[in-house]
């Protein structure tokens, strides 16, 4: 099933994933996400910018009560791993590339729960790999547009679930309030006891109350 430059990596447990070493390959970050989420019985999820699969594939592992799960990547390469991974675990889920921009008007209103872990560099992509820098930085989507799409897929009451920086803090929650989506949840991440944040993970509930829950700060690997 591996493809050139393909490996397999363990990500739970017995649990294999496809990566790509020319391409994106996943962080801590991911897992950090997938923990922080919180499921409920019969959950429709998505996972927005899924990239090579790991958050969606994470959270289903640890949450196996979920109704669906739905893939939504830009980039033909990695949806296709994820595809390839879903068949090798056994995974039931759903892959779709394109762009969040342009997900169709058949997922309106059909989400209770959207993880996304996006690009949330501002900076152009240099010299980089350009199929690396679009993971990474705001190259063909925005913030702002995130939160347009996460508003319009989610169903009333459904849950948004975001990572960005932690210096980004106050425009998320400005972007994510003035469309609707009101968090609910807030935790910092570390990299070590003691150490400022340098990521900040979010819950938002559309057509939620104002009432926002802010967590301990989280080490990253402890949560």
């Amino acid at each position: 099933m591996l493809k050139d430059g393909e490996v397999l990596e363990e990500f739970f447990g017995d649990k294999k994933i496809i990566q790509n070493v020319n391409l994106y390959r996943f962080t801590s970050d991911s897992i950090l996400l997938s923990r922080f989420a919180r499921a409920k019985v019969g959950d429709n999820v998505a996972d927005f910018c899924s990239g090579s699969g790991v958050i969606g594939f994470h959270f289903l592992c640890l949450n196996p009560q979920i109704r669906s799960l739905t893939f939504f990547e830009m980039q033909k390469e990695l949806a296709e791993m994820s595809e390839r991974t879903a068949a090798l675990n056994g995974f039931e889920c759903k892959v779709v590339n394109c762009r969040l921009q342009d997900i169709g008007k058949e997922y309106d209103d059909k989400f209770s729960l959207i993880l996304c872990n996006p690009p949330y560099e501002r900076a152009g992509f240099e010299n980089e790999i350009y199929e690396k820098a679009v993971c990474r930085k705001e190259i063909t989507l925005t913030l702002p547009e995130i939160t347009e799409a996460a508003f319009r897929k989610l169903k009333f009451g459904g849950r948004f679930a975001v990572l960005n920086r932690a210096d980004r803090c106050a425009e998320l929650i400005y972007l994510l309030k003035s469309r609707g989506l009101e968090p609910k949840r807030m935790q910092f991440v570390c990299g070590r006891e003691g150490q400022k944040p340098y990521l900040v993970m979010i819950e938002a509930v559309k057509g939620g109350k104002e009432n926002i829950e802010v967590l301990p700060f989280a080490i990253n690997g402890t949560v």
